[in-house]
């Protein structure tokens, strides 16, 4: 994909694109007659940790044994590309904040780095555009929403970790004198709620419906909207009561979004797809998959209804370096990865409650149904004495050689990553890319609806 070189830069409180924005040529074979107005909205979809390997490996989870037809899922039906992600920092492994940044800016930046540059310096980001030109904008997160991928569409900081500082900046930072996001739905009471400030109250006096609980999310009735239902993250999918939850805060977010009349930007993270594999937990990762597939028939749902709209779909790295099939064995069993029904997190804690090796064994087999020999059993009863992260790599080290389940790292690979789209202009994402040519496609998308180029948009407020 050919793209202008772009560099968009944010001074102070003003959102300054003085760069070349040119847009991308397109063969007319691609384009439709009554086709040259670039997609009016625009969902974003990014599956944090989601590798080329967890898609390969939620469609033979699907097909639960290796002797089922194995049928292509909703993320094979959209594959249309694959993105590399590197940092600015020649590392070569991003991490959330520095691919986040480069997802939401078009700009290559330094690992732990939000929407800030090299130099600390703040880059525009898409949903500022979007929100200077008239959009509506979303955020839709499982982890907590002022985490690192969200983060890098609505803050600036040279840390990640500053998660007080960017909360606040949600509110604080203004566009025309408006808050950036109109609707923000995922978890993170914790940070909006605090000794030193309550952002919620703030937020409401500013007008947002707010949300701390499942129930009340269907009280939201019109943007802006925030709704923060867990302290930190949303419950794993695994062990979360609530069904769908990414779908269900999908649904909500376009249902609020839609009505707005230059469109929308949604941006939507399926967060915990990259704490399972950080975990090296086969069973909570495909948990996740299958949660951020449900978002997804959601937003394509979505587009079938209104296909003035593109949705894109990638990640942010891989995460884990996920193998299916391990130590030489030819097979892959994701009958024993479904019959699994905690995160190994959750395991660890109830089963180190138990000091009876036969009650141990026997809960084990309730919550995993892994037969274990004699001294294997007794070695994982001797482990439950250690630290709960010690304990939990323990237990996934069973399910994992169970399932011939291989992991490479606890950390971040430096793999491609897949690139799926749907919808109006879907093919300009086909193919090899770079992580930033999304972002500047996209953003060019935001320019050409509004009739815009970089030259009249500039502001110094």
């Amino acid at each position: 994909m050919k793209m202008s070189s772009c560099l968009t830069g944010l001074l102070a409180s003003s959102l300054l694109l003085g760069c070349s924005l040119t847009s991308t040529e397109i063969p007319t074979s691609e384009r439709q007659v009554g086709e040259a107005t670039a997609p009016k909205n625009i969902i974003f979809m990014i599956g944090d940790g989601m590798g080329a390997n967890y898609l390969t490996a939620y469609r033979y989870y699907l097909a639960t044994e290796p002797s089922a037809e194995v049928a292509a899922t909703i993320f094979d039906e959209l594959w249309l590309g694959i993105s590399s992600t590197y940092p600015a920092d020649n590392t070569f492994v991003t991490d959330s904040a520095a691919s986040a940044t480069a997802l939401a800016t078009g700009v290559k930046t330094f690992n732990g780095a939000i929407a800030v540059d090299q130099q600390h310096l703040p880059i525009g980001t898409m949903m500022q555009l979007a929100k200077r030109l008239g959009k509506a904008n979303g955020i839709v997160a499982s982890s907590q929403v002022n985490h690192a991928t969200p983060a890098g569409f609505l803050a600036h900081n040279p840390s990640r970790r500053n998660y007080d500082a960017i909360a606040d900046m949600y509110l604080d930072y203004r566009v025309d004198g408006q808050i950036v996001a109109d609707v923000i739905l995922g978890g993170g009471t914790e940070y909006f709620i605090r000794e030193d400030r309550n952002l919620v109250a703030e937020f409401k006096a500013n007008g947002y419906q707010y949300a701390d609980n499942w129930q009340d999310l269907a009280q939201l009735t019109q943007k802006p909207a925030l709704a923060l239902l867990a302290e930190k993250g949303l419950p794993s999918a695994l062990n979360n009561p609530e069904p769908r939850p990414l779908a269900r805060l999908t649904e909500k977010a376009l249902k609020l979004l839609a009505p707005n009349e230059q469109g929308f930007l949604l941006m939507v993270e399926g967060s915990q797809i990259d704490w399972c594999g950080h975990a090296n937990d086969i069973a909570c990762a495909m948990a996740e998959m299958a949660d951020f597939a449900e978002a997804v028939a959601v937003a394509k749902h979505f587009v079938d209804q209104h296909p003035d709209t593109l949705l894109v779909i990638t990640a942010d790295h891989e995460t884990g370096g996920l193998s299916i099939g391990a130590d030489g064995i030819y097979a892959w069993l994701p009958q024993v990865i479904m019959q699994v029904q905690m995160t190994a997190a959750a395991l660890a804690e109830e089963l180190q409650a138990l000091n009876s090796a036969a009650a141990f064994y026997q809960r084990w087999m309730e919550l995993t149904a892994i037969e274990l020999p004699e001294d294997v059993q007794a070695s994982l009863f001797a482990a439950r004495t250690l630290d709960r992260r010690a304990f939990r790599f323990a237990l996934t080290e069973q399910i994992n050689r169970a399932s011939h389940t291989g992991w490479t790292t606890t950390g971040h690979t430096a793999a491609d990553v897949p690139v799926l789209a749907y919808g109006k202009w879907q093919q300009d994402f086909a193919g090899f890319q770079d992580n930033t040519d999304i972002a500047r496609q996209l953003m060019q998308y935001v320019l050409r609806y509004a009739g815009k180029n970089d030259d009249n948009i500039i502001s110094t407020d």
